[in-house]
């Protein structure tokens, strides 16, 4: 039985039979205006973090959500896109399917709002999406690439990069490990569909992003996840995995590499109002910008003793250089 199988029988199980956090920390439910989540959802909120921003949802967004647990986030991309179809989700579990359609049969009785029109769900998996190139504004997975073993996580993202339209954003939340992982941890085909043994660093992470070609990268959040322990995984030492929020834009990629955001800021103090770099960028006195990795390499080449640079925090809020 492949890896695959082995997630696909996971999944099935828990759409069955709600599991609460089956392989993932339960995140804190958005508390919006009007949106009130069934507590079945919450139940089944197979995720390790939140892929809901609003800034990313303006003006009826086209959305897809790949892997559509019970429902959840499919109910929070809906709010902001009430139109029949407006949000598109995809699974390759039958059961997981129709556990949203009964899900969402719940929701309309919560909220006056929604209809489950505006979510139209569609059998598929993340190597072969059901949806045209080029036709959505917003994609999403949660807790979902970092089961793939590295060929098919290749084959899944240029899949959201090829649906998405020009500009579109792919946000993701998933759990990363920087320590190396055992060959017993990486071929657990039950750890691996648990969301733990699949955990790529974060810098490998962002590579498969870019090498697909996408031109920015956002670290929008870092979080504790869960430790691997001696007693109760086949590994001799602790292994610590975070989670990590990440938004990926298919800009066009810059001729001298991609605009990977770590959480980076350069502060100028120096005699003058403001420093400008004649590339874009202008440091004014004392206020803190957000730079990219490639910026804060570029700036502090400089060899100025007026240019802080701050080491990355793994959390980028917007606006700044690029």
């Amino acid at each position: 039985m492949s890896y695959l199988q082995a997630t696909e029988d996971l999944y099935k199980e828990a759409a069955l039979t709600p599991d609460v956090g089956l392989c993932c920390t339960t995140n804190p439910i958005w508390e919006l205006p009007g949106l009130k989540i069934p507590r079945i959802m919450q139940e089944m909120n197979y995720g390790c973090g939140s892929t809901v921003h609003a800034r990313d949802l303006s003006n009826n967004p086209k959305m897809l959500y790949v892997g559509v647990g019970g429902g959840m986030e499919l109910l929070q991309f809906s709010y902001f896109n009430r139109q029949k179809g407006g949000v598109v989700g995809v699974d390759v579990v039958d059961e997981m399917l129709q556990a949203s359609r009964d899900n969402f049969k719940i929701a309309e009785e919560e909220n006056d709002w929604f209809r489950s029109e505006f979510v139209d769900l569609k059998k598929g998996d993340a190597l072969n999406l059901p949806v045209e190139d080029n036709s959505i504004d917003v994609a999403a997975q949660n807790c979902l690439f970092n089961i793939f073993k590295e060929e098919d996580l290749k084959r899944a993202i240029e899949e959201m990069y090829r649906v998405l339209k020009p500009n579109g954003k792919l946000v993701m939340s998933d759990p990363t490990c920087e320590q190396e992982m055992n060959t017993t941890l990486r071929n657990d085909d039950r750890l691996r569909a648990l969301c733990l043994s699949g955990s790529l660093p974060i810098k490998q992470y962002i590579k498969a992003l870019t090498d697909v070609g996408f031109g920015t990268i956002e670290i929008r959040a870092r979080k504790p996840y869960r430790i691997l322990d001696p007693k109760n995984y086949p590994t001799d030492e602790l292994i610590y995995i975070e989670s990590i929020e990440v938004a990926a834009i298919k800009d066009p990629m810059p001729e001298d590499g991609p605009c990977v955001f770590t959480g980076k800021a350069a502060i100028y103090f120096g005699g003058e109002d403001y420093f400008d770099d004649h590339k874009g960028h202008v440091l004014l006195k004392n206020q803190p910008l957000a730079i990219c990795d490639k910026t804060a390499g570029a700036l502090g080449s400089l060899g100025r003793d007026d240019i802080f640079i701050s080491e990355s925090t793994y959390h980028y809020d917007g606006g700044g250089c690029c």
